[in-house]
């Protein structure tokens, strides 16, 4: 996808509406792909509980921001996130689950991890609480430096190259456009709300190390229920990757090394992950943003 030379600047965030179909989008939604189908369709089922606790703890944070165009755009990001969540719950049911993927035990490890170990504290004084917000606010910023990652990849792979479903090619461009779009966010709440490299660096690693796992668990607990897989050993999945990643269908472990290791540098900047003309340019031309302008009501339950 060619990227546009023209920045736009700064943009006002704003939740878009979507209508996707995927009534005829099959498991292996890249032709003769399936592990790179399967390691990507595991985001359907990380994203819903994960952008949930991102909305939870901004809500939680805006009254204690003094700054007015930073409120703003927190509930820009939040407005987003709550979209993303819906239309990845919708894909759930109506592509996982219709071709025969059994979600309800990843999902309930999902909801224990983002709302148990990952939640809001509950008991304690309100310097504790406050402190364990900001811990989550570095966590956070930490987990959208990857979602930035992996919305630039979206917007620049091989996937039509390949014959990739229209349907799933669009909501992860759409949902990766808008993570680009905002890739500053919440990097700026969390130096708001406290910087410190030390902080930073620590949420990075816990980031780096539970997203590799939940991924990698992901695509093993699709593939053990897709038939082409159907009893392969689990570590086949990364040898599997690493050939997929070759064709440019997943991002490669060295891209995913690199980009992490500029998080750790000083002068860090989200801005320096993707292009925001190129988000911009996507999202004006979504088909899924383009239908909901035709439909009653978008993502309807």
């Amino acid at each position: 996808m060619a990227m546009p030379a023209l920045d736009p600047g700064p943009v006002e965030l704003h939740a878009r509406n979507v209508v996707f179909d995927w009534s005829e989008t099959p498991l292996h939604w890249i032709p003769n792909e399936p592990t790179a189908s399967n390691a990507i369709s595991v985001v359907n089922m990380l994203f819903p509980e994960a952008e949930r606790w991102f909305i939870e703890a901004y809500n939680e944070a805006l009254p204690f921001v003094q700054d007015d165009e930073l409120a703003a755009t927190m509930r820009g990001f939040i407005g987003q996130e709550a979209m993303h969540a819906e239309a990845h719950d919708h894909a759930i049911a109506e592509f996982l689950e219709a071709n025969g993927i059994e979600t309800k035990a990843f999902l309930a490890q999902m909801e224990w991890l983002f709302r148990k170990l990952l939640g809001p504290k509950k008991a304690g004084s309100a310097k504790a609480k406050r402190k364990q917000l900001v811990e989550r606010l570095w966590l956070i910023a930490a987990a959208e430096h990857y979602t930035a990652i992996l919305g630039n990849f979206a917007l620049n792979n091989t996937w039509e190259e390949h014959g990739a479903d229209p349907a799933m090619m669009d909501i992860l461009r759409w949902h990766g456009a808008e993570e680009v779009e905002h890739r500053c966010v919440a990097h700026d709440v969390a130096v708001y709300f406290g910087d410190g490299y030390l902080r930073r660096a620590r949420a990075m690693a816990v980031i780096l190390v539970g997203l590799l796992a939940v991924v990698f668990r992901g695509a093993a607990f699709i593939g053990a229920q897709d038939p082409h897989y159907r009893g392969a050993h689990a570590l086949l999945i990364l040898p599997r990757y690493m050939k997929a990643a070759h064709k440019g269908l997943l991002p490669s472990l060295r891209s995913v090394l690199f980009a992490t290791i500029t998080y750790f540098k000083p002068s860090f900047s989200p801005v320096e992950v993707g292009s925001t003309a190129q988000a911009v340019a996507y999202l004006a031309k979504s088909p899924a943003a383009r239908r909901a302008g035709h439909a009653p009501r978008a993502l309807e339950d």
